[in-house]
C-alpha cells in the first residue's frame, strides 16, 4: 500500500505522521512544492519511527510527481489555508487552480488511485476533480463529514459528560459553517437516543458548537486545525487500505440519491478497497431534507464560480 500525500503543511503532515503510526501502509510519499520542505518533515517524522513503533517508510519530495507513481490512495491537502474571519468558500480563487493542477499530476503517474480531497471549499474541491479528471465517481472522496462528525461526537461527550467512546453522531451535508447538518436525532449514547439524556436546548448548542467547529480553531489558532483533519483522513485512508467496509459520511458525486444530482455532498458511504463501496440512505425527516437542499443549493452557488 503506497500513499502519497500532497501539500507537506501542517495537515499534510499530521496525515502522514497518523498513517504511518497505524502502520498499514508500506510507504507515504509527502510532497510539497517548497524546496526541502517535504524532505525535511519527513526526516523528521521517521526519526519517530522506532520510538512510535512503526514500520512505514515515509519519503519527503519537492514537486516530482514521478516520485508518486502508483500510489494506492492520495491525498490533497495543498492550497492556502483559513485565515481568521475568511470563509470556505472565500478559498476558492486560489485553490481550483492548485487543486486541479495537482490531481491532472498525480493520475498522470497514478491512473488507477483513489483521491481524497481535503483542500477548501471541499465539496467543491471534489466536484472540480470529478469535472476535470478521468477518474470514475467511486475513486473521488471528499473528506469533511468524517472530521464533523468527529467534532460532532466531542461535543455531544462534552454534553453529556460521559466517555466519547459512548457516543455514535453523525454529520452529512456540506462542509461549511453554515451548510453541515449534525444529525441530533439519529446520535446515541450506547444506542440510547441523546435526546433521552439532552434537552432540546442543550441539543440545539451542541448542533451549533459543531457547524462553527472549524471556524472556532481558526479562531483560537489563527489558521485552520490539522490533528482532527489529519486523524480523520487517516481514518478513511486505513478502511480503503485494509478494505473494512467502514462507514464514514464522506462528500461524494450524488446522481440521485438524496434528490440531488450533479453535486459532491457529504453523505454517509460505505469505504473498502474499491473507494466507495456504497452510498447509503438514510431516512430524513422533512426539516433535515430542508436542510439537505439548502446545503446543495449554496454547494451549487460556489460550484458556479468555478472555471470549467
Amino acid at each position: 500500500m503506497k500513499v502519497t500525500v500532497v501539500g507537506a503543511g501542517a495537515v499534510g503532515a499530521s496525515c502522514a505522521e497518523y498513517i504511518a503510526i497505524k502502520n498499514f501502509a508500506s510507504e507515504v510519499v509527502l510532497l510539497d512544492i517548497k524546496e526541502g520542505y517535504a524532505e525535511g518533515k519527513a526526516m523528521d517524522l521517521m526519526q519517530t519511527a522506532s520510538l512510535n513503533g512503526f514500520d512505514t517508510k515515509i519519503t519527503g519530495i519537492t514537486n516530482d510527481y514521478s516520485k508518486t507513481a502508483n500510489s494506492d490512495v492520495c491525498i490533497i491537502t495543498s492550497g492556502i489555508p483559513r485565515k481568521p474571519g475568511m470563509t470556505r468558500e472565500e478559498l476558492i480563487g486560489i485553490n481550483a487552480g492548485i487543486v486541479k493542477n495537482v490531481s491532472s499530476s498525480l493520475i498522470a503517474h497514478s491512473p488507477n488511485t483513489i483521491m481524497i480531497v481535503v483542500s477548501n471549499p471541499m465539496d467543491t474541491m471534489a466536484y472540480l476533480v470529478h469535472k476535470s479528471t478521468s477518474l470514475p465517481k467511486h475513486k473521488i472522496i471528499g473528506m469533511g463529514g468524517a472530521l464533523d462528525s468527529a467534532r460532532f461526537k466531542y461535543r455531544l461527550a462534552e454534553a453529556l459528560d460521559g466517555p466519547i467512546s459512548d457516543v455514535d453522531g453523525m454529520v452529512i451535508g456540506g462542509h461549511s459553517d453554515t451548510g453541515m447538518i449534525p444529525l441530533t436525532r439519529l446520535a446515541t449514547r450506547n444506542g440510547v437516543p441523546v435526546s433521552q439524556f439532552l434537552s432540546e436546548d442543550r441539543l440545539n448548542l451542541v448542533k451549533e458548537d459543531t457547524k462553527v467547529g472549524g471556524a472556532t480553531l481558526t479562531k483560537l489558532l489563527g489558521t485552520s486545525a490539522w490533528y482532527a483533519p489529519g486523524a480523520a483522513v487517516s481514518s478513511m485512508v486505513q478502511a480503503i487500505a485494509c478494505d473494512q467496509k467502514k462507514m464514514f459520511p464522506c462528500s461524494v458525486m450524488l446522481e440521485g440519491e438524496y434528490g440531488l444530482n450533479d453535486i459532491c455532498l457529504g453523505v454517509p458511504v460505505i469505504l473498502g478497497k474499491n473507494g466507495i463501496e456504497k452510498i447509503v440512505n438514510i431516512e430524513l425527516n422533512q426539516a433535515e431534507k430542508d436542510n439537505m437542499i439548502s446545503s446543495a443549493e449554496a454547494v451549487k452557488s460556489v460550484n458556479d464560480l468555478l472555471e470549467l
